[in-house]
């Protein structure tokens, strides 16, 4: 039981880590997403 408990302290920092991050490149991921954007459309 408090190795399930362990687990999942462990898997709620690792998914507030992940939102961290995500949300630390959010402009590159959308001037990525811009960019394919634009290589699609200029077709």
């Amino acid at each position: 039981m408090e190795l399930f408990l362990i687990l999942k302290i462990i898997f709620v920092i690792g998914v507030i880590i992940a939102i961290y991050a995500v949300a630390r490149n959010l402009d590159i991921i959308k001037i990525i997403l811009i960019y394919w954007k634009d290589l699609i459309l200029r077709k």
